[in-house]
């Protein structure tokens, strides 16, 4: 059956979204030095809700000050962040948008200028200058995260999605490449995952049935290997705890880079799994409308918008409107970028991606 961007959904927690539209978890570099929400980071999020995106999710909010991934980043780690939150909160669901926090740390990929000290990791790493984590530490870590989920709570939000992808500190226990523990956290994948089960089932049992509750995986790069990513979605879906599944392809048109992996598409690899009443969401260079068309029709419940959710704050309005709108070429002008509501730290940050911005 042909599902149309504009159709609601539910998910098993009984949140509804109102399109198939997901503004994913985009760095910014545009909050207070503190963690604290600024102007910018509000204005920025709230016209993406005004553009319909059903589903707005903040960019990475660590969960410890130490897991700073890059400067200007929204916090989640202390109650002084929650005012902030609560605001933004409400302006996104006020314009009929779920709202979402993503919770994250970045481990080894912690700039230590950004904390004064030498980030963290499963294990000691050279090429980052990452110490170990002590067991009690891993305690800790997984603490945090649970406590970041409740003040997400607090501060109003529908949900949370914890964020174990893209190379982070939870992705870095995915790892057998970076991950050479001994302990109960280390060697099998089952071992290597465990701490994120954890978090995710803690997070359910102290948060309740209602909170919408999501994992972001991405399949490779980073150790990350395609198959035990697929083990690790599997048992996600058999144990049915979570709602949603998003998985980060960098491009979701591409094969897999492995060439044992290559008798279909990465895309195929995670729409052959029965999600049963788990959504699944992909990113990864869906620039038009039909795009959007092309990767509903393959079995995924709804997209994740970032670049064009960046060029066009209402993308999702653009699409339902003309189902072949097409994202505007790149690269654009600041002037453009400002009046698309990015700030101009978030438009210094965007000058690194080459050829987005003139």
């Amino acid at each position: 059956m042909k599902v149309s961007p504009q159709t609601p959904m539910e998910f098993s927690n009984g949140s509804t979204m109102k399109n198939r539209f997901m503004l994913a978890p985009m760095t910014n570099t545009q909050s207070n030095e503190d963690g604290t929400l600024s102007d910018n980071e509000f204005k920025w999020l709230s016209m993406r809700a005004e553009g319909q995106f059903g589903l707005v999710m903040t960019c990475a909010s660590h969960v410890q000050k130490i897991g700073q991934g890059f400067p200007g980043q929204l916090g989640i780690f202390s109650d002084s962040h929650i005012e902030g939150h609560t605001k933004l909160a409400a302006e996104i669901q006020s314009h009929g948008s779920l709202a979402v926090v993503q919770l994250h740390h970045a481990g080894m990929r912690t700039p230590s200028e950004l904390i004064g000290e030498a980030p963290v990791c499963p294990s000691g790493n050279e090429d980052t200058g990452a110490r170990e984590l002590t067991i009690e530490e891993v305690n800790q870590l997984k603490s945090d995260f649970i406590d970041a989920a409740i003040r997400s709570k607090k501060s109003g939000y529908d949900g949370v999605e914890v964020h174990g992808a893209h190379g982070y500190i939870l992705t870095q226990f995915l790892s057998s490449e970076i991950n050479f523990r001994t302990d109960k956290y280390g060697g099998s994948l089952e071992n290597r995952s465990r701490l994120l089960f954890e978090i995710v089932n803690a997070i359910r049992a102290t948060c309740g049935k209602e909170f919408l509750l999501g994992v972001r995986l991405s399949p490779e790069r980073f150790g990350m290997d395609l198959l035990e990513v697929k083990q690790v979605c599997q048992r996600f879906i058999d144990e049915g705890i979570i709602n949603f599944l998003d998985v980060s392809l960098w491009d979701v048109f591409k094969m897999p880079e492995i060439k044992d992996y290559q008798e279909k598409s990465l895309l195929s690899h995670f729409t052959e799994l029965d999600y049963k009443n788990i959504k699944l969401t992909v990113a990864g260079k869906i620039i038009n409308g039909s795009d959007v068309q092309k990767v509903l029709d393959s079995g995924v419940d709804f997209v994740s918008i970032g670049k064009s959710g960046i060029l066009h704050h209402d993308f999702p309005q653009g699409v339902m409107e003309n189902p072949n709108f097409e994202s505007t070429k790149t690269p654009v002008s600041a002037d453009y970028l400002k009046k698309e509501g990015l700030g101009e730290d978030f438009i210094k940050y965007m000058k690194r991606w080459e050829g987005f911005v003139e």
